[in-house]
């Protein structure tokens, strides 16, 4: 920092610069309180909540320059703060889980869309194996624990304006399941133009022009909105003391009874108020948030805060080993006691985007497991691989379609009769990207059991029973079609050119 006494004419452009910001800043406000009066009465408290979060994180943004880390503060986490989920598992199950299963509460971060997989409305309602959808699998593995230990841990969905509704009316099929089920909504909050950065919402609306003028503001946004819908303090009233939290496309974060039981036997006074499940990095995973230590605390660092001459070196496997699942085991007092102080602590990330109109617009968000920095006793668990199987696409979704896994009550396990535990890399083409496209395109699941490796491109279609082993490349060039038949065996193959089987 340079220090610049009133008369140096670089003082003029810094106080010009406040200027500019409070200018913005009242700006925004203004503009906000417009848009309230246009709230239905029954929605204004609820947007009015909205909108004091907003405002905090747009004073933020505007006090803010630059990635907010100093790469040379970065250090490798010290040995004990991530600790390998094999030991915790040595400590075996106390004979009574019951009691400890009492004192959680599931949360699955239910806010997105199933648009990049070509669905519409909630991803969480997609159909991931034998008809069986993202929601049924969790309700189907919650339940399972209630009725196996005799336990009470509810399910608790943070839904987003665009998946609310759609979500509210499906629930109404598991009532008579054994899980309690409670609901709350992320914030909403206003697209930002980037050149006035106002609002370019007209009207509290959703609808018409001001359909793409919200957004839900990233999961970092779940302490807010919990505290403020009342379940924080219901749940807390309830004698849940941790809940673990996940997104629902992650079909291998089900609640592990050895982390659990790890949580509940510490010392009062040293308990552990977050826990981060990490996994080892693959050449896959190179853009995950890692672990680090800065400034004496234990913090999540994301891509978009890395400066750019450091990107190679952040996506490095040698230096950064670990990557963030997040799969998180987080303290309901803490959150309430940070919440209270306003002392919970997470980056901005900037998200710009292009409207349909060509608009430039920004998104201020945050992510749930920035905000570890500010909480006590914070621990990262390596855990296998298995707990992070994310369905972002369909080539993940062919994976957890096929058997590679067997499903249990809701979970996913990978086959005993594979030989080797580590997931076949498969890069379906564009011709797969959507489900309902994707589906038509097998007509039955392939074995991939012995499968190592998996490109399709093209205009490519499966018959019954095809068998697919090492690797295999299969390229239909432009204008061509590839059909394989029905009970073939690919193995270490590559199939380009056209190949039609017709019926006769």
């Amino acid at each position: 920092f340079k220090l610049y006494s009133k008369n140096s004419p670089n003082a003029g452009m810094v106080e010009f610069q406040e200027k500019l910001k409070l200018q913005h800043e009242n700006s925004m406000h203004t503009e906000l309180e417009k848009l309230l009066t246009t709230a239905k009465p029954s929605e204004a408290e609820i947007s009015r909540k909205d909108f004091e979060g907003f405002k905090k994180l747009f004073h933020r943004f505007l006090q803010e320059k630059g990635p907010s880390i100093d790469w040379a503060k970065i250090q490798r986490p010290p040995k004990d703060s991530i600790q390998p989920y094999e030991k915790i598992k040595l400590k075996g199950l106390p004979a009574d889980v019951a009691s400890s299963l009492n004192k959680l509460a599931v949360v699955k971060l239910n806010g997105g869309l199933g648009t990049s997989m070509g669905c519409k409305g909630p991803k969480s309602l997609i159909s991931v194996r034998n008809e069986n959808t993202f929601l049924d699998l969790t309700v189907q593995q919650i339940e399972h624990l209630n009725k196996s230990y005799n336990a009470d841990v509810p399910l608790v969905l943070m839904n987003s304006f665009n998946t609310d509704e759609d979500t509210k009316k499906i629930l109404q099929k598991y009532t008579h399941h054994h899980v309690k089920i409670h609901t709350f909504n992320q914030s909403r909050y206003p697209r930002i133009n980037k050149e006035s950065l106002l609002p370019v919402a007209t009207n509290m609306g959703l609808t018409g022009e001001n359909e793409e003028a919200w957004y839900p503001p990233g999961h970092g946004d779940i302490y807010t909105s919990f505290f403020n819908s009342g379940l924080l303090d219901k749940l807390i009233a309830e004698g849940k003391e941790y809940i673990f939290v996940s997104n629902i496309d992650n079909l291998g974060a089900t609640v592990d009874l050895h982390i659990l039981n790890h949580l509940m036997n510490q010392p009062s006074d040293k308990r552990c108020e977050f826990v981060m499940e990490v996994t080892d990095k693959t050449r896959a995973d190179v853009k995950g948030g890692t672990l680090t230590q800065y400034d004496g605390k234990l913090r999540l660092l994301e891509i978009a805060q890395v400066p750019k001459a450091h990107v190679d070196e952040f996506k490095s496997v040698t230096k950064f080993k670990i990557f963030n699942t997040n799969n998180l085991w987080i303290s309901l007092p803490a959150i309430k006691r940070l919440h209270v102080k306003n002392a919970m602590d997470m980056e901005i990330i900037v998200n710009p985007k292009t409207l349909e109109g060509g608009l430039n617009v920004i998104q201020l968000e945050t992510a749930v497991g920035a905000a570890m920095k500010s909480f006590d006793n914070v621990l990262g668990i390596n855990v296998p691989r298995s707990r992070f199987l994310p369905v972002k696409t369909t080539s993940d979704l062919l994976l957890v379609m096929s058997n590679l896994y067997s499903m249990n009550a809701g979970s996913l396990t990978m086959s005993p009769k594979r030989e080797f535990p580590t997931t076949p890399h498969v890069k379906l083409g564009s011709s797969f990207t959507k489900v309902r496209d994707f589906l038509k395109r097998f007509e039955s699941i392939p074995d991939m059991l012995e499968l190592d490796h998996l490109t399709v491109s093209g205009d490519v279609t499966f018959g019954k029973q095809v068998t697919l082993k090492g690797t295999v490349i299969i390229i239909a060039n432009h204008g061509d079609r590839i059909d394989i038949p029905a009970g073939a065996i690919l193995e270490n193959k590559i199939v380009s050119g056209n190949l039609r089987i017709l019926d006769h």
